[in-house]
């Protein structure tokens, strides 16, 4: 039981020991969530937003 525990938080660690994974995921799914918005405003039709904030800060 340790040791599955241990392999667990070992690996854990390891995939979420980088701030550019994070930084990338958030940026990721702000972008999915822009297209997503962006498809429904064009399904309904409406005018979609002229700002781009697809943009992130890298680290």
């Amino acid at each position: 039981m340790k040791s599955i525990l241990l392999i667990a938080v070992v690996v854990v660690a390891t995939l979420l020991s980088s701030c550019n994974t994070i930084i990338g995921l958030g940026r990721d799914f702000r972008m999915m969530g822009d297209g997503m918005e962006k498809s429904a405003n064009k399904a309904q039709g409406g005018s979609s937003s002229t700002t781009d904030t697809s943009g992130a800060p890298v680290y």
